[in-house]
């Protein structure tokens, strides 16, 4: 299984794709992590790849592993990542 991508690879390809410097490429990935830590409330959408959102979990009722006691998990919101179908279609075939 191949390696993940580190920040700097992924800056270097962004910037030999898209013909302009790293530090060009490296704001432009900035840019784009930061409006999706702001719009992450209402959705942020990344056309073609996916879209962020967030999502309200209800109270449930658990187990503890070790002990096997049933615990109460509480209710919490949490961020989940929905794959865009093309993404989807292109990785899976």
């Amino acid at each position: 299984m191949a390696k993940a991508a580190t920040k700097s690879q992924i800056i270097a390809k962004i910037a030999d794709d898209a013909g302009i410097s790293k530090v060009q490429a490296k704001a432009s990935l900035e840019s784009i992590i930061a409006q999706a830590y702001k719009g992450a409330a209402a959705g942020f959408t990344v056309p073609g790849l996916g879209k962020l959102v967030k999502v309200k979990r209800k109270a449930r009722m658990g187990r503890n592993p070790a002990t096997g006691a049933q615990i109460k998990i509480a209710a919490k919101t949490v961020l989940k990542f929905r794959i865009a179908k093309a993404a989807k279609d292109a990785i899976l075939g």
